[in-house]
């Protein structure tokens, strides 16, 4: 999943909604020597048809707006107190939690099958899109192909996943043009991108094809796939709070991230976990983990132990506030599992 900055998400609903491709941004990308190389990898790799990818490039236009959003200036790192306010606040609490409840078996079957737990699985959701509120509407092979052939910085990677959506939608027996996502090309509701969706969705509502958008069964079971697939250690924790570690170990801090070491040289360094989920177990005392800190609106640091877990999570975004705010809205989620639904 290849997430956009938190200034650039802001704006991400507003670009994608008025998008238009004018005459000067469309580019014809048949005749250029990098679109011929990669036709002829499909030809002759993948047994495409020479004629049926040029006319699909000869549709293909090329969006600045891509381009702009991806070279939008980086800020400062915006702080945990007001970072997770943003990416699990507003109603996702009410909307995953209404999620859950209404595919509770679906969340079952996953978690018994992958080892995930379901609120786990529904955090993931609810802060990529807020539950499919914001999926974007950006044409992704456009959008692929802008960023494959006018992006050098990051070309390969997209070339990569561009060749992936022409695949997949050879797979799913679609037109590569059928599919929408965000401006860097990740979709439905997880944000999968091309290559994670071959990879790791699967059918989970067994109708003989994989829906990211509208089959919530494939949609939860998918997450846990991919979860499973990078590593998730099955009933391991995520994150545990800690008392504030010594000074020795906070000069080791960078970028709030201390090394990872040995569960057991952290806890005998004094590291002392103040909290401890019933539900979970500590790993093997030579299990590698790590250290983080967030900031308070008051100005002091919180302190937490990582496990293996929390960076399965960072494979869906490599940043600590990532995986701390997933965590943030599962640990709230969680409580909507033991509780019966009220009334109407």
């Amino acid at each position: 999943m290849l997430r956009p900055s938190s200034a650039i998400a802001a704006a991400l609903a507003l670009a994608a909604q008025c998008l238009v491709v004018s005459p000067a941004a469309a580019q014809d990308f048949r005749d250029r020597p990098e679109v011929a190389a990669l036709k002829a990898e499909l030809v002759a790799e993948h047994g495409f048809d020479a004629a049926s990818l040029d006319a699909t490039f000869a549709k293909i236009r090329r969006l600045d707006r891509v381009v702009a959003l991806m070279d939008a200036p980086i800020r400062a790192p915006t702080p945990w107190h007001i970072y997770w306010p943003r990416h699990i606040g507003g109603d996702r609490l009410q909307r995953g939690s209404e999620f859950l409840r209404a595919n509770r078996a679906s969340f079952e079957s996953a978690a018994h099958a992958y080892g995930v737990p379901e609120h786990v699985i529904a955090a993931i959701i609810g802060v990529e899109t807020v539950y499919g509120r914001i999926t974007g509407n950006f044409r992704v092979v456009d959008a692929l192909a802008t960023l494959a052939f006018d992006y050098p910085r990051r070309a390969d990677f997209f070339r990569g996943e561009l060749k992936d959506l022409l695949l997949l939608a050879r797979e799913q027996n679609k037109s590569p043009f059928d599919f929408t996502g965000s401006f860097a090309g990740a979709m439905g509701w997880p944000q999968f991108m091309p290559g994670s969706y071959r990879r790791w969705a699967v059918d989970f509502d067994n109708d003989q094809k994989i829906d990211l958008w509208n089959s919530p069964a494939d949609i939860i079971g998918s997450v846990a796939s991919f979860l499973s697939g990078h590593g998730w250690q099955r009933g391991e924790p995520v994150m545990l709070p800690v008392a504030k570690p010594s000074a020795e170990i906070i000069a080791t801090f960078d970028g709030g991230l201390a090394p990872r070491k040995p569960l057991k040289d952290y806890l005998a360094a004094g590291v002392r976990i103040t909290a401890k989920d019933s539900d979970v177990t500590l790993p093997a005392d030579d299990a590698q983990v790590g250290l983080i800190s967030l900031d308070r609106a008051d100005g002091s640091d919180e302190y937490w132990l990582v496990f293996e877990n929390f960076y399965v999570i960072t494979r869906y975004n490599r940043s600590r506030m990532y995986a701390s705010s997933v965590w943030s809205l599962a640990y709230a989620l969680r409580g909507v599992l033991t509780k019966p639904a009220k009334a109407s």
